[in-house]
């Protein structure tokens, strides 16, 4: 072999293995970039700004931030690595004053004073987004929670992935429709019957703490009629949380319409199957109902068509009189008539 010949040959050698080399790194990165296990992309369709608040869990990285504005119309995306697990909330009514540190939210508030959470989580009443990425199985758990109260809507959608990869949150105005008992004042927030109220048989401890012994309250069922695919309660699991591998997701505040939020038909939760809990003896139930209901909470009640014979007798007792009024007024001329 002369000495032109053993060059070319070395030549291609170096060729041949450095684009081994390439190709290893090319398959690496690819891996590595599957290991991003999603994009999160937060837009506001509200007609205000609103200061999402991100929490990590304990022991997971930082997303960049912690809290940031979106203004109306605004959109701004985050990656988040294989494994991560938090919660996103919105904050409305916010007044920061950068020098000092004074600031506060309306609703959602966590309490730093910035726009920064810095770790801190939302005051309820607030509307939550919660993820686990990557977890049993490879699949993406994540559901929205009414469970610590609601503040605005928002709605969580899958881009890509597979499974189930259903839609979920709560697109509706609850707080248009919210019982005077679990209203937060002028602050545009509903707060939870746990919230409100503080009773073991509403927040699911003490010996409530398990799905046997923990019922729906009537307050959570008007949160699950208008939002089906939401957390209502603690033990909501079942219809609530959804699945789904290798996908990315937009968080929507105030989205205009999603239908498919509006019926539970289509449900496709990580849970299979529901397992109707044993009745309870709750504080003051509905005869028959089974549902939880605070003491003189009639307008929730009447609301949901359970309000007591005690809250209702007067109206029953109104109508009953103007039932009769017009009986009489019907048989008189008729009568009159008979006797001539």
């Amino acid at each position: 072999m002369g000495l032109f010949s053993f060059v070319c040959f070395l030549f291609v050698s170096f060729l041949f293995r450095f684009s081994l080399v390439l190709l290893s790194v090319h398959s690496f990165g690819r891996d590595q970039g599957t290991a991003h296990a999603a994009t999160f992309t937060f837009v506001n369709r509200c007609g205000y700004t609103v200061w999402p608040g991100v929490l990590s869990n304990a022991g997971n990285p930082s997303l960049g931030t912690t809290g940031f504005e979106l203004p109306p119309g605004g959109s701004r995306a985050f990656l988040a690595p294989t494994g991560w697990s938090g919660r996103f909330w919105g904050r409305t009514g916010c007044t920061f004053d950068g020098s000092s540190g004074g600031g506060a939210c309306a609703t959602g508030d966590c309490g730093s004073g910035q726009v920064e959470c810095n770790g801190a989580g939302a005051a309820p009443p607030a509307t939550l987004a919660e993820f686990t990425l990557s977890g049993s199985g490879g699949q993406d758990f994540y559901d929205v929670s009414l469970v610590d109260g609601y503040n605005l809507p928002m709605v969580v959608e899958t881009s890509g992935g597979s499974g189930g990869c259903a839609a979920t949150g709560c697109a509706a105005d609850l707080n248009g429709r919210c019982p005077a008992e679990l209203r937060t004042g002028n602050t545009g927030a509903c707060r939870s019957a746990c919230e409100a109220f503080g009773s073991p048989e509403y927040c699911c401890s003490g010996v409530y703490a398990n799905p046997s012994t923990c019922q729906p309250s009537v307050y959570s069922q008007m949160f699950k009629s208008a939002c089906p695919r939401a957390y209502s309660y603690a033990f909501d699991d079942p219809t609530s949380t959804f699945t789904c591998a290798g996908a990315d997701y937009l968080v929507s505040f105030c989205p205009s319409s999603v239908g498919s939020l509006k019926s539970s038909q289509d449900l496709t939760p990580a849970t299979a199957g529901t397992t109707a809990a044993a009745t309870t003896t709750p504080r003051t139930t509905t005869e028959g109902s089974g549902v939880m209901l605070e003491n003189d909470a009639w307008l929730a009640s009447l609301a949901t068509g359970s309000a007591t014979t005690r809250s209702t007798a007067p109206l029953l007792h109104h109508a009953a009189l103007l039932v009769l009024a017009t009986a009489l007024a019907t048989l008189l001329p008729a009568t009159s008539s008979l006797a001539l």
